[in-house]
């Protein structure tokens, strides 16, 4: 029997975590004194760290710490292919201090051409360098970036231009492992976690990379040592095609940042001239997870957040001359008001040639169902369809079993897990083992993936008449680090008319008539 295109052509996605082996669990050390880390989440990351061309993934962990117990270690799970993963963290060294664990940022930091781990937590954070031989090596101190206080997302961009990758690190609130305030009604069961307005901010960091493996504090002259950021999500972009990064923070319950990149190691925010600190009404809101990503097909990159419950994750149309509009509602996406968002991708789950938008969810009061009957502590994730006209369709209903799983997801990735051309997700649960929901969509047309080698390029691909830009970064969603490779879906077109890539700096290489169907590495000529 012939089933109608319709439902050929209907997004799947199965959860398969356990059956693929991931047998790690978050341990977020959730007590009676609700202490704010408790209900932070940690990352994840999707990167290839032994080159063999299988994308793995790093899962970062938590501690108890109102017993004072170390954390059980972060994990670090090698693709054997197939969806079957392999834990290897013992023999690569990378569980971690004990600390409770929270952000991952990779990058090559050392330009030796291998990825290196970088992992935020609450106290101080870690560097781990990769040795090449499947182990890594703590270089923390000799780097200089252990930082300090509580960091949250973080990523690796080379902001200076000169060659080499430095280090963002945002931070998130003056807070204290004992401390004891009470929040909530008092009554048995009633307590619950304080919201962070009665906390103080911190300045976020920026570290610039000096070469031989050392790194410089330079946040106040660069411009982004705001005190009154409350940092929890990273996004970097290039938001007016002048090739040199930009960053854009999600804070939470104050105005968000956008850094602009004056091209003289100096950032400037202009957030307010840019109208992406607040919402349509000009309030603030308690942002969480970010990217940067062109969602119409105009060639400027746009700018979206997650928020709080009963406020709608926002997106940012970029206007040109740094100049943005907010576009939440007329694109359709209201369905995200009432759940509690934190890690967010644009991506192309079935290569119809735009990019559609995934959302993860889980409010942070566990007992907020006594405060208010509507909403629920675990939450059903968000995926929405890019229609290719300014808007999305929420087919979170109907596409497929993983969209049905209440849980309380805080990180979130997108890769392809398994090479075969779609691309599949990896989420961080709060206190429970991670997901990942393999695409199992009839794709709706080819797809090429390309891999620049150096993160900070800008990829252009035309094929079917349509013309795609992306921006070569992992540094997006909550906590957490996605592949670097840059996924292009097609649509009808058996090959890319041009691909043309512009690394940092000015190099350019361009390629014609590029078969569908591969993973393309270009290297810069040096």
């Amino acid at each position: 029997m012939m089933l109608p295109l319709a439902l050929l052509l209907a997004a799947s996605f199965v959860e398969i975590g356990k059956e693929a082996g991931i047998a790690h669990k978050h341990e977020n050390g959730a007590s009676p004194r609700k202490l704010m880390m408790e209900t932070f989440g940690s990352g994840v990351a999707a990167f290839d760290y032994d080159g063999d061309g299988k994308v793995d993934l790093f899962f970062v962990n938590g501690a108890n710490l109102a017993q004072g117990k170390p954390s059980p270690g972060h994990r670090l799970y090698r693709n054997l292919g197939q969806f079957r993963f392999d834990d290897v963290t013992a023999k690569a060294g990378v569980s971690g201090k004990g600390r409770f664990g929270t952000g991952v940022a990779v990058g090559d930091y050392d330009t030796d051409g291998r990825p290196d781990l970088y992992v935020t937590g609450f106290g101080a954070n870690q560097l781990f360098r990769n040795n090449g031989d499947g182990t890594f090596t703590d270089t923390t101190s000799h780097a200089g970036v252990a930082g300090s206080g509580w960091s949250s997302s973080a990523g690796f961009l080379d902001y200076d231009l000169d060659g080499d990758l430095d280090l963002y690190v945002a931070r998130y609130l003056d807070y204290a492992s004992d401390d004891t305030t009470y929040c909530g009604f008092k009554k048995p069961g009633h307590r619950m976690y304080c919201d962070p307005r009665m906390f103080n901010g911190v300045p976020d960091l920026l570290f610039r990379n000096d070469g031989a493996g050392k790194f410089t504090d330079v946040s106040k002259a660069a411009g982004i040592a705001n005190p009154a950021g409350k940092g929890l999500g990273v996004a970097v972009g290039d938001i007016d095609g002048d090739g040199w990064p930009d960053l854009y923070i999600a804070n939470d319950g104050v105005r968000n940042f956008l850094f602009h990149n004056q091209r003289d190691g100096t950032f400037t925010d202009i957030a307010y001239s840019a109208e992406v600190g607040f919402d349509m009404h000009g309030r603030p809101q308690a942002g969480m997870g970010t990217e940067i990503a062109d969602y119409d097909g105009d060639g400027r990159p746009d700018i979206f957040v997650t928020n709080f419950a009963l406020e709608l994750n926002t997106l940012y149309r970029n206007m040109g001359d740094l100049r943005f509009e907010d576009r939440t509602e007329p694109a359709g996406l209201q369905s995200g008001f009432e759940p509690l968002g934190f890690g967010t991708r644009f991506f192309d789950f079935d290569n119809d040639g735009d990019l559609d938008l995934h959302v993860t969810n889980g409010h942070v009061i566990d007992n907020v169902s006594l405060y208010s009957p509507r909403l629920s502590w675990a939450q059903r994730d968000l995926i929405y369809e890019n229609l290719g006209t300014g808007k999305f369709r929420d087919i979170s209903a109907t596409a497929g079993p993983a969209f049905q799983l209440p849980h309380v997801g805080r990180g979130s990735v997108v890769a392809d897990l398994d090479n075969d051309g779609d691309l599949d997700i990896v989420i961080s649960n709060l206190g429970d083992r991670p997901y990942i929901f393999r695409n199992d969509t009839r794709p709706q047309g080819h797809w090429l993936v390309v891999d620049t080698a150096i993160p900070g390029a800008r990829v252009t691909v035309e094929a079917g008449g349509r013309k795609q830009i992306r921006y070569a970064t992992g540094v997006a969603s909550y906590l957490s680090s996605g592949d670097h490779r840059l996924h292009f879906g097609l649509g009808a077109a058996a090959k890319a008319a041009r691909v043309e890539i512009v690394w940092p700096g000015g190099p350019r290489k361009l390629l014609e008539d590029v078969p569908a169907g591969q993973i393309l590495r270009v290297e810069p000529q040096r």
